[in-house]
């Protein structure tokens, strides 16, 4: 008989049901395509999104990176990115080894990029080793509870055979943001149950205003980016849920790349498998979440002074409140304003509101290309 779900939360002593040899030999993939143009100026095709110190003084992807330490060392970990923007991400990255770079001939999309570091785990290290698939562009308050939930995860992938993702508790009803909807707990004595986690009866990706309204009134939770599994079930749910990636996947287990890039369309890990896949449970895991999406999150993501600024660079804030400023060059003092961006580069300083920096692409497409692609007219280091 179905249960309520108690909303357990991931917590050392939480799980009655725990391998830690599930994840000794865990590998990741780190997904970090793409430059990023909600965050212009600041990105551009020298400096895209991954390679931003936008939470930290660190990069996104070295931080990232970090933070699966010491649980994924940097030689299991895989770095699916771009072919326009490696060069910087290995500048970035350095310990961890040219050969985990997979370089994508062209945009494939995160499905497909899931497909071919699921194949490069199950050759190097077996189809039976788990995989932690993770998007570069989250900013986690609390690492050791993020590292306590993915090893969580890993036990229950693996004694599962399933997809287990790691799940958030909604502060809001935010519409760009995945929902995992939760299914009825049929048997409370099954491992994963034991573990605090739930089956997924329906994922929901970015639902409009209303539906994430709707959601918020549920126990729904939040896509942390993060995902679980063996690299067999990962290739298998891909194979059975995702017709954009099955028809190149026998190419892409013979060691064709190019005759899977060829056979495949592009398409995105959580459009593509998550909102198809029958066969995915979630585990809440409490680690001051947050996705690193446009300039206005970076308010939930920075420290905060007492007014609810936040900034990085030599700013001063006198009677001003609720603002982000990102300074690389010179000074700042915000005076007397509230829910303001300001964006200091060497050559260029952009400034609107918080509500207006959610959407940069009205103004992008009115800029002329060249300050799109570099807007301070110098390089960028």
């Amino acid at each position: 008989m179905p249960r309520d779900y108690t909303g357990t939360l991931v917590t050392p002593d939480s799980a009655a049901v725990y391998d830690t040899a599930a994840s000794s030999t865990m590998w990741a993939v780190v997904f970090a395509g793409g430059i990023g143009s909600r965050f212009w100026p600041l990105s551009t095709p020298a400096r895209p999104k991954p390679l931003l110190a936008l939470v930290s003084g660190s990069p996104l992807l070295a931080d990232t990176v970090g933070r699966l330490q010491p649980l994924i060392p940097p030689e299991r970990v895989l770095i699916a990115t771009s072919r326009d923007i490696a060069p910087a991400i290995r500048s970035v990255v350095q310990e961890v080894p040219e050969a985990n770079v997979l370089i994508e001939p062209r945009p494939l999309g995160t499905a497909a990029a899931l497909a071919w570091a699921a194949q490069e785990v199950a050759r190097r290290a077996g189809p039976e080793t788990l995989l932690c698939a993770v998007h570069a562009d989250l900013a986690i308050g609390f690492p050791g509870a993020f590292r306590e939930g993915i090893r969580r995860a890993a036990s229950i992938a693996q004694s599962d055979d399933a997809l287990v993702a790691l799940g958030v508790r909604p502060t809001r009803a935010e519409p760009q943001f995945g929902y995992h909807v939760l299914g009825a707990l049929l048997d409370a004595d099954a491992p994963f149950a034991a573990a605090g986690a739930r089956p997924v009866a329906s994922f929901v990706e970015k639902p409009s205003e209303q539906e994430a309204r709707a959601l918020m009134g549920t126990d729904a939770l939040w896509h942390s980016g993060v995902v679980m599994g063996s690299a067999k079930r990962f290739l298998a749910e891909l194979r059975d849920c995702t017709p954009e990636i099955a028809p190149g996947l026998l190419a892409l287990a013979a060691g064709d790349l190019p005759l899977f890039v060829q056979a495949i369309r592009s398409v995105g890990l959580e459009r593509g498998l998550l909102e198809r896949t029958e066969r995915m449970l979630v585990l809440p895991c409490d680690c001051d979440w947050d996705d690193v999406g446009t300039w206005a999150s970076l308010r939930r993501a920075r420290e905060l002074d007492d007014d609810g600024n936040g900034a990085l660079g030599e700013v001063s804030f006198v009677d001003a409140t609720g603002n982000v400023v990102h300074a690389e060059r010179g000074s700042v003092v915000m005076y007397g304003v509230s829910q303001l961006l300001v964006v200091s580069l060497d050559g260029l300083t952009f400034v609107t509101t918080l509500e207006r920096a959610n959407d940069l692409k009205p103004m992008l497409d009115a800029l002329p290309g060249s300050m799109r692609i570099n807007p301070s007219g110098s390089s960028v280091h």
